[in-house]
């Protein structure tokens, strides 16, 4: 209903519903992409017609300040909103006038003074012009309180300042918002910034030269941010700090304003005619004149309209300006920057829309995978709970079935460590000749064997089984070692538990002692298939195996020798012969064994018993379990704030469109 609405509307604002229903964007099609650019297209086209100069940079004015209260003022790379707005920032050396010149736009004594760094924290001073009435100041840090005397304005400005830095000379990025609401102004924004210097001095650190310098650039910088170098005439241009500066970030001159104070101050018989006509040093737009009130008139209070006919009155007698006048001045300068700043809103406002609708998809999308609030009741709670079990369960069985990585080292377990373990057996020393013989005799006791010495057959296969024990148990705990850490890995790899640092820790635990369990069981199993062997013989392998005739080589040794050697060296081979057989049974049951009682129990039941604990508990204990990790917060707190930053600057550019 909201888009067919609009679609009744001119083609000039049909870009702009999107900026109300905006929410998280489709998936990209061909008629989506089509519509993108048509938007882009129709704001482009229309801005020109969208709102007066006063809506516009009123528009910027009111995003700024929701930037400041929201702690965006620059500095935060692609992401700030700031930095995206277009901004006049007023550059100079310490004592080029850079004071003088904002007190002459605004027609009022408001800015503190003095002898070093007076300006210590960018000042956004926001001008709109009033149809009457009486002139007035606000602060954004105080928002209820109107200020009609300046010199209390002033004095706030530096009560304010010093809140930030102390009552040391440090500096700080931190904006000062100011806005003046007089008829005597027009509309327009100014960032004030600390004047440009070249020495410390006593009570400052010796890098607050460079200090400075690196909170100019970081405004200046920005391709959105209008310069405004302020230079005195009866100083060598080619030494001006700001102009230096502009020059260093706006070498081509696109985005400066050149200004040129103390024209009155130039020795006599000079004057800066080359300079304000472009000839000395040249910039994309006009060179703009000012004579700002003397030291004895800021002594005697001289008020300052009267200083803007004092001034417009020096250019118009002026041998030397006097063609010039109509284009030098406080005011005319003013009117110079209402109305360029207005064009580059206008223009901007497409990149602007689009910025900040990206950013809301971003942080959407952020939000999405830190996870939302959760409701306070315990059936909320639980359900959270049982979701976050869900879905470690999830990535835990990724893990065991290839999905994720992790899984194959059990299999590397029951192809190379226990082959490699069964290798290692001593059944060479146990099959021996001589441990043969000691078995045999200790098993004939008094009566030595008539035919076949079984009582020491079984005596010897009993005694090799046994050996095959160590391997099987060897088996269970590193397939147990694999399981608990691939139940790490899926804790640390599901996304919506890292906000809950106590509820991982109940996890890992119950899933911990749910594989302890099964690695009792899976121990148990495999024990008994090695008792198994032992308990039972196969005597189809004895039945079949060749009898070989007693055959004497060597005359000159006795019969019975040689029969006694041969003999037992047939038991040894025959006995090594049924543990070959077993051991190639076992290599293939005790995989058979841990899979079923190990890792299938894990993938069917690692949570069960944590499920029903779960369940019973009360809502206190609930909440205790989704005490989440405070920097997560921290991190998402901050992401709403931005969220709502943008979204109320999109509201702002939705209602100016609109009027």
């Amino acid at each position: 209903l909201h888009c067919t609405h609009f679609l009744n509307l001119s083609l000039q604002f049909s870009s702009l519903p999107l900026l109300r229903s905006h929410r998280r964007s489709p998936p990209t099609t061909t008629a989506a992409l089509w519509n993108r650019r048509r938007t882009v297209d129709c704001v482009t086209a229309c801005s020109a017609e969208m709102a007066t100069m006063g809506s516009l940079i009123g528009l910027v004015n009111r995003i700024q300040r929701a930037c400041t209260v929201l702690g965006d003022h620059g500095g935060g790379g692609g992401g700030s909103l700031w930095e995206a707005l277009p901004s006049v920032a007023v550059v100079g050396g310490q004592s080029s006038g850079k004071s003088s010149v904002l007190e002459s736009i605004v027609g009022r004594d408001f800015l503190p003074r003095g002898s070093g760094i007076v300006t210590r924290r960018p000042l956004v001073l926001q001008l709109h012009k009033t149809e009457g009435g009486q002139e007035y100041a606000e602060f954004l840090h105080a928002p209820r309180k109107r200020f009609t005397d300046f010199a209390a304005v002033r004095k706030e400005i530096a009560d304010e300042t010093d809140r930030i830095t102390g009552k040391t000379k440090a500096i700080s990025n931190v904006p000062i918002q100011l806005s003046i609401y007089s008829p005597n102004v027009v509309n327009l924004t100014l960032i004030d910034l600390p004047g440009l210097t070249k020495v410390a001095v006593e009570g400052q650190p010796e890098s607050i030269v460079q200090d400075i310098e690196n909170m100019v650039r970081a405004y200046v910088d920005k391709p959105n941010c209008i310069i405004l170098a302020i230079s005195p005439a009866n100083q060598d241009i080619a030494t001006s700090d700001a102009i230096k500066l502009a020059r260093d970030v706006d070498p081509s001159g696109d985005r400066t304003f050149g200004v040129l104070t103390k024209l009155d101050l130039m020795d006599k018989g000079t004057n800066a005619v080359d300079v304000l006509e472009g000839r000395q040093y040249r910039l994309q737009h006009p060179w703009v004149g000012i004579v700002n009130r003397s030291q004895a008139d800021i002594n005697k209070n001289v008020d300052m309209l009267a200083a803007r006919r004092k001034e417009r009155e020096y250019f118009e007698s002026s041998p030397e300006y006097g063609h010039l006048a109509h284009k030098m001045g406080a005011e005319y300068l003013a009117k110079l920057l209402s109305e360029h700043l207005e064009a580059v809103i206008r223009a901007k406002i497409p990149s602007i829309i689009s910025m900040i609708n990206k950013n809301i998809d971003e942080i959407e999308a952020e939000l999405d995978r830190l996870g939302r609030p959760i409701g306070g009741d315990a059936g909320a709670q639980l359900y959270t709970i049982l979701d976050m079990c869900r879905a470690f369960d999830r990535v835990f069985k990724e893990h065991l079935d290839g999905g994720r990585p992790g899984g194959d080292r059990i299999y590397g377990v029951f192809d190379h460590q226990l082959p490699a373990a069964l290798k290692k057996l001593p059944f060479d020393k146990h099959l021996s000749m001589q441990n043969v013989r000691k078995v045999i005799s200790e098993a004939d006791g008094y009566q030595p064997h008539l035919i076949a010495p079984e009582q020491g057959y079984r005596r010897l296969i009993d005694s090799s089984l046994s050996y095959f024990k160590g391997p099987a148990e060897a088996t269970v705990d590193a397939v147990h070692s694999v399981l608990k850490e691939l139940v790490r890995r899926a804790i640390a790899a599901t996304e919506e538990l890292k906000r809950f640092p106590t509820l991982q820790s109940d996890i890992a635990a119950a899933a911990n002692e749910s594989l302890e369990r099964f690695r009792e069981d899976g121990r148990k199993t495999v024990l008994r298939l090695v008792e198994m062997e032992a308990s039972y013989l196969t005597v189809e392998f004895f039945r079949k195996l060749p009898t070989e005739p007693e055959k004497a080589a060597d005359k000159n040794t006795p019969v019975s020798d040689r029969y006694q050697d041969n003999h037992l060296r047939r038991i040894g081979s025959n006995v090594s012969s049924y543990i070959n057989m077993v051991c190639e049974t076992l290599r293939n049951t005790i995989p058979k064994a841990v899979v079923h009682c190990q890792v299938k129990e894990a993938k069917r039941n690692l949570l069960n018993r944590f499920y029903a604990h779960v369940g019973s508990k009360e809502k206190k204990q609930l909440s205790a379990m989704l005490d989440e990790d405070p920097a997560l917060m921290g991190k998402r707190d901050a992401l709403v704030k931005r969220l709502e930053l943008y979204k109320s600057a999109r509201n702002e550019i939705d209602s100016v469109a609109w009027k």
